[in-house]
């Protein structure tokens, strides 16, 4: 009994899932690349600030250096990332592909050509799921690491904040 032919939904489930999975992949993939984009011009930003700073050893300037340490190691990751949402975008059609010819090979009765096909549908939709997994940890790091920038943004905020303010709270002046 062939299962292909009995069910003709059957090798639609095996183009549709790597469709579908595809533009899963593609909207992380854009809005990894947006995030991207954010984390570069921040380090540009930081890295200007640096350029006109006045003493290079002063402690303002420390920070914005560890804050620009922090892009760039947040930069590294979303490249990753986007590079495991490609892969899996990829790897998402080319199933897809594998899979359309698998069917067509049904239609024609070619049992070798057919497991090839499959074979390599198999393979590409494994390796799309591995990147899309990994894009997705990846993501998941990067946002843990800008949490932890603006924990230390925020601390330092206060401490500033608590140095101005006199003892008991009020704005000089008010």
């Amino acid at each position: 009994m062939d299962p292909f032919g009995s069910n003709p939904f059957a090798v639609l489930t095996f183009i549709v899932a790597p469709a579908v999975l595809t533009n899963a992949s593609s909207v992380l993939g854009l809005q990894t690349a947006n995030r991207f984009a954010r984390s570069v011009d921040r380090a540009r930003a930081l890295a200007a600030q640096l350029d006109g700073a006045a003493p290079p050893l002063d402690a303002e300037n420390a920070f914005r250096l560890r804050q620009l340490d922090y892009a760039e190691r947040r930069v590294l990751i979303l490249v990753r990332a986007l590079t495991a949402f490609y892969v899996s975008v990829g790897g998402f059609a080319a199933a897809s592909f594998f899979s359309l010819l698998g069917a067509i090979f049904v239609i024609l009765r070619e049992t070798v050509p057919l497991y090839v096909a499959l074979s390599l549908a198999l393979v590409a939709g494994v390796i799309a799921v591995v990147g899309l997994l990994t894009g997705s940890a990846l993501v998941v790091w990067e946002t843990r690491h800008t949490h932890r920038i603006l924990r230390e943004e925020t601390r330092i905020a206060r401490e500033r904040r608590t140095r101005v303010l006199p003892a008991d709270g009020k704005q000089p002046g008010l």
